[in-house]
């Protein structure tokens, strides 16, 4: 009963101190928790979000690790642990992460999107294609999935498909679509 108490004022008081913007101090609150209380995921995706927030990535990345080895079935802690590697820029790692997300969680479309970014840096763009597809599917009015989505087109010599998604994006996003417009030199497809 004493430490459930000792676990909740804590973590309250850690809470606090984000609040605060005590962000420093928050990640010694969490620190002290992981001591009393190891393996605790709360602390731990806590610890490593502030961790990432400092610039600490290596750090961050090993905390994810810790995380993701007590808790392995989190669709978005593999999400945030593929973001960091993304970041980092190991590829490999970031996809695989990506698409254990996507395994555990076949409706979080930010590691859709994720993955479709990760291929794009591989040049496997009929493998990004098959992401942003998904991820436009699952949020198909976030302008990110179609942006990139329009990129892969152009990419792949396919200037048509391209254009297509410029017309659809100035239904919702029309600065989105001027911006296409623009880095591409492709005018929007007539309306069919």
């Amino acid at each position: 009963m004493m430490q459930r108490i000792r676990y909740r004022g804590l973590k309250v008081y850690a809470m606090v101190l984000l609040v605060f913007e005590r962000r420093r101090q928050a990640l010694a609150v969490f620190e002290q928790m992981l001591a009393e209380f190891p393996g605790d995921s709360y602390a731990l995706a806590s610890k490593a979000h502030l961790q990432s927030q400092f610039g600490d990535r290596s750090a961050a990345l090993e905390t994810h690790r810790q995380l993701l080895a007590r808790h392995p079935e989190n669709a978005h802690w593999w999400f945030n642990f593929g973001f960091l590697q993304e970041e980092a820029g190991d590829d490999a790692e970031a996809e695989a992460a990506f698409r254990r997300a996507t395994e555990l969680s076949p409706a979080l479309d930010r590691a859709w999107y994720g993955l479709g970014i990760v291929l794009i840096r591989q040049q496997r763009y009929d493998e990004a294609v098959a992401a942003l597809k998904r991820n436009t599917q699952l949020q198909p009015m976030s302008p990110y999935g179609w942006y990139q989505l329009a990129r892969v087109h152009v990419d792949r010599h396919e200037p048509e498909e391209a254009r297509r998604i410029i017309r659809h994006l100035q239904r919702f996003e029309p600065k989105v679509a001027a911006q296409l417009e623009r880095e591409t030199g492709l005018p929007a497809a007539p309306a069919s």
